[in-house]
């Protein structure tokens, strides 16, 4: 269940800099550039521990997933920006497969561990 947390904060930290990358003006401006990279950083790590115990494609869904309903929410409400019905029909067509993939992922859904090539067993 932590794992599903990692997961969703992770993705509400993407919304964070997807968002303020805007602000960054291409990387050009310090302070709004050092946020968003600081905001990716927790992002990153959030998704890793999250990725630690649910499976890679579920958990990267996920968090793309999130982070692209999120952006496009934030960026209607904070930057002006206007979607379309049919552009909003497809973010929730996004959201349905958040759910889905919560409502069919076991709650312990450990990915199986590769031993690395090398290592001792």
């Amino acid at each position: 269940m932590i794992a599903w947390f990692y997961v969703v904060v992770a993705g509400l930290f993407e919304v964070v800099w997807a968002t303020s990358m805007k602000s960054t003006e291409g990387w050009t401006r310090l302070w709004p550039s050092v946020f968003t990279v600081g905001a990716m950083i927790v992002s990153f790590l959030l998704l890793a521990q999250g990725m630690r115990s649910l499976p890679v494609g579920v958990a990267y869904a996920v968090w793309v997933g999130i982070g692209a309903i999120g952006a496009a929410a934030a960026a209607s409400v904070v930057l002006g920006e206007r979607l379309t019905a049919a552009q909003w029909a497809c973010i929730a067509i996004i959201a349905a497969g958040i759910i889905g993939l919560r409502l069919v992922t076991p709650p312990e859904a450990q990915p199986p561990h590769r031993a690395t090539p090398g290592a001792p067993s």
